[in-house]
């Protein structure tokens, strides 16, 4: 999935009830592919590191170097997330609700990767397993995707609108 249709997800599944909560849902979306990708293209763009084959579109993770592909493994893990999802909730009593955005972004990524881009290791660190998805590029994720963000978010800007007509 695209990274602003995951911000988007993780925004209206789980930030309906504030605009803080929203805010922090759409960034706990995003974070998993800032942390695989957007450190290793910041690098590259700031001429601290290079990528051969970057130039012919979208790379291979393999072509990533270790540290960005280490990293895309663990933000990427179901595993990992469950850990962190439950220290933090040892340490606060509770749950941080807007955690479970980068919960969401792993479910979201396992059916919507294929073999050929970036598959999602959501068993990484004891097991390679990948599933073999739908590129989320295809038209068959693509349009549904955005036909459903559209429906979601125009919902829930109606109740939005509504509740203010009544007070």
């Amino acid at each position: 999935m695209d990274i602003i249709s995951h911000g988007l997800w993780g925004g209206v599944t789980l930030g309906q009830k504030k605009q803080k909560c929203f805010v922090w849902a759409f960034i706990f979306s995003i974070l998993p592919d800032i942390f695989a990708e957007g450190i290793m293209f910041s690098l590259i763009f700031l001429g601290f590191d290079n990528m051969p084959g970057l130039e012919h579109g979208h790379p291979d993770i393999l072509d990533f170097p270790l540290y960005a592909q280490n990293f895309y493994n663990a933000t990427h893990s179901l595993i990992i997330f469950s850990l962190v999802f439950g220290i933090i909730w040892l340490f606060r009593k509770k749950p941080f609700l807007p955690l479970a955005a980068w919960g969401i972004h792993i479910l979201i990524d396992i059916p919507t990767h294929s073999l050929q881009l970036f598959t999602t290791p959501f068993l990484w660190p004891f097991s390679d397993y990948k599933f073999n998805g739908i590129g989320w590029d295809s038209p068959f994720i693509l349009i549904p995707n955005i036909a459903l963000l559209t429906f979601f978010y125009g919902i829930w800007f109606w109740r939005e609108r509504s509740k203010k007509s009544m007070k």
